[in-house]
């Protein structure tokens, strides 16, 4: 275990590709403290919903979660309300959005909060990830809201057979519609040096074993591991891939 006392370097990026979609949907983020440095919040938003629908939903996490992070007092401030405050938050003005619009704006959210004492705290809603490595080795990962990982979970379906599971989109929970979110959150009481994490949609993450990301992670530095997701994504999409969304965040040694 690394001290906190022990200078550190967070680096991180993100990546976001249409895909072969007419519009991109998705959002991601990675914002860092105005006043504080080593804290950072990293949003990934994947909108559904009519041409523009999806986009406003999404916009809408992203400007929600701008907002939280600019009131938020790290080492005095509740990280997990903070996270709370975003996915409720986005979730009443993404409903207030549908009221004047004619389409039905929905938004899943994945996202991650680092401390200066390192930290860190998840949440999502819907089937975009946060994925925690240790090095190369997946330390922990989120459990989807979707119909498909139901079936998982009772024993009536295997994680490879719900990638090609024609429900697979399907959702349980996600910003915007008549029931309120799902709030699933989990912390990590202290990164280390070489752990990464990465947020992302799932029109990234359906391309790779937990695996494959982690040896990518860990071999490259995250712009590059980002661009290398992406690219292998879409040629593994074949011309029919979802846009995709991806936040990466790396924990070194300041050497």
């Amino acid at each position: 275990m690394n001290s906190v006392t022990q200078a550190f370097r967070l680096s991180a990026a993100t990546g976001l590709h249409k895909g072969d979609r007419a519009y991109q949907q998705d959002q991601v983020e990675i914002l860092t403290h105005a006043r504080i440095n080593g804290c950072a919040l990293a949003i990934v938003a994947d909108g559904m919903g009519g041409k523009s629908g999806g986009r406003k939903a999404a916009d809408q996490v992203l400007l929600t979660g701008r907002q939280v992070f600019e009131r938020y007092v790290p080492n005095q401030d509740d990280p997990a309300e903070l996270l709370r405050q975003l996915v409720m938050e986005a979730h009443l003005m993404i409903k207030l959005t549908a009221i004047t619009a004619e389409e039905e704006p929905h938004s899943t959210i994945a996202a991650f909060l680092v401390n200066p004492s390192l930290e860190c705290w998840v949440v999502h809603a819907g089937d975009s990830r946060v994925y925690h490595f240790r090095g190369a080795e997946m330390q922990r990962r989120t459990t989807d809201h979707s119909f498909v990982q139901r079936l998982i979970d009772e024993g009536k379906l295997t994680e490879e057979a719900a990638n090609t599971h024609p429900q697979s989109n399907l959702l349980t929970g996600c910003l915007g519609t008549q029931a309120d979110p799902p709030l699933t959150l989990w912390s990590i009481d202290q990164l280390q040096f070489g752990d990464t994490l990465l947020a992302c949609s799932d029109g990234l993450w359906h391309y790779f074993t937990a695996k494959e990301m982690g040896a990518i992670v860990h071999a490259l530095p995250p712009r590059e591991a980002g661009e290398m997701l992406i690219a292998k994504a879409r040629q593994r999409a074949r011309g029919g891939g979802d846009n995709l969304s991806v936040a990466l965040m790396r924990v070194d040694a300041l050497k």
